[in-house]
C-alpha cells in the first residue's frame, strides 16, 4: 500500500473547537484545550496516522479582530498556518450563529486556493434545522470537497472526517516516525500544560493578561527526574494576588497540576517550580515569543 503524507491546516473563529478537534483526530491530547476562547496561540502540529496515511494538522489560533501584538502575531500564525496545506479544515461552531468573528473567517478562507473541508462542531449543542441551513449556506459560498457535522468532544463523526482527511493526501514519505503525535518541545509543551491549568482554575479572572516562560529544564541522572523552573507573566500586582491565592493556596493547586500533567507528558517524576512576575509589557518580549512559538508582529 502506497504511503501518504499531508499538510492539513485547522482554521476558525476562537472557540470553535479546534483544538479539540485535533486532540480527537491524533486520538491522544496534544493541544491545550479550555471553555474559554484564544486558548492556543501559537501553530501546533499533531500527528494523526490513518492506514498508510500520515495527516499533519497544524491546529492555529483562532482568527479574530487583534488588537495588540500578541493578538497580530496568533493571527499571523493562524493564516501562516494555512500556507502550502494541502487541505483546509473550517471548523464552526454549529451551536453559534454566523456572527462578524465567522465571517472575518470565511472572507480568508474563500480567497485562498487549497481545497477545503467544512466541519459544523458542536452538533450536539445545535438545531437540526439551523445545521442543515448553515450547511447549505456554507456549501454554496465555500464550495467545499465536503461538509461533516461532528461533535470533537464526544468523538462522534470524527472517524469519517479522518478517513476523508486520509484519502485526501498526498503520495509520499512520511515525515515523522510512527509513534511522534507532535512537533512541539517537550520544553513548549510543559508551558502549555501549566497555561491550561491558568485557564482552568482561574477561569474568567485572569486568561489573556498572562503568559507562561520555561526558565530552567534539568534531566536529573541519578534519579531520572526532571526539575522544570516556570515564570508566569501577568501585567499588573492585582492578578498577581489572583494566581497566589489566599496563602499562595492557587498557585499551588495550579502547580500540583501541572506537574502531573507534564509528568505524564514527559514520563517521569517532575519537580515543578513556578512563580510569578509582574511585568506590565511582557507581551512586547521577542524573546518570549520565541519562547512560546509565536513570529515577531510588527
Amino acid at each position: 500500500m502506497t504511503n501518504r503524507c499531508g499538510l492539513v491546516a485547522v482554521l476558525g473563529a476562537p472557540n470553535a473547537g479546534k483544538s479539540t478537534l485535533v486532540n480527537a483526530l491524533v486520538g491522544q491530547k496534544v493541544a491545550i484545550v479550555s471553555p474559554k476562547a484564544q486558548t492556543t496561540r501559537a501553530r501546533l502540529m499533531g500527528i494523526a496516522i490513518e492506514g498508510s496515511s500520515q495527516i499533519l494538522l497544524v491546529d492555529t489560533p483562532g482568527i479574530f479582530a487583534p488588537r495588540r501584538r500578541l493578538d497580530r502575531a496568533m493571527v499571523k500564525a493562524a493564516w501562516e498556518g494555512a500556507e502550502h496545506a494541502d487541505r483546509v479544515l473550517l471548523v464552526i461552531d454549529a451551536a453559534a450563529k454566523l456572527g462578524d468573528r465567522v465571517e472575518q473567517v470565511l472572507q480568508g478562507v474563500e480567497q485562498r486556493p487549497e481545497p477545503r473541508i467544512v466541519v459544523l462542531n458542536k452538533v450536539d449543542l445545535a438545531r437540526k434545522e439551523d445545521l442543515l441551513l448553515i450547511a447549505a449556506k456554507l456549501s454554496e459560498r465555500l464550495q467545499p470537497e465536503a461538509v461533516f457535522m461532528i461533535s470533537a468532544t464526544a468523538g462522534d463523526g470524527v472517524a469519517d472526517l479522518k478517513r476523508q482527511l486520509a484519502a485526501g493526501m498526498p503520495e509520499g514519505p512520511w515525515h515523522y516516525p510512527e509513534d511522534q503525535l507532535s512537533d512541539a518541545t517537550d520544553r513548549m509543551v510543559a508551558a502549555e500544560l501549566t497555561r491550561e491549568q491558568l485557564y482552568l482554575q482561574l477561569h474568567a479572572e485572569l486568561p489573556y493578561a498572562s503568559a507562561v516562560e520555561t526558565e530552567k529544564w534539568e534531566d536529573r541522572k541519578d534519579d531520572g527526574s526532571t526539575v522544570i523552573h516556570q515564570q508566569i507573566l501577568v501585567e499588573r500586582d492585582s492578578q498577581k494576588a489572583i494566581v497566589l491565592g489566599k496563602g499562595g493556596a492557587k498557585l499551588k493547586a495550579i502547580g500540583a497540576a501541572a506537574r502531573q500533567a507534564i509528568g505524564e507528558h514527559i514520563g517521569r517524576k517532575v519537580h515543578l517550580f513556578l512563580h510569578v512576575k509582574v511585568n506590565a509589557r511582557w507581551d512586547e518580549d521577542r524573546a518570549l515569543y520565541r519562547e512560546i512559538g509565536l513570529d515577531w508582529a510588527d
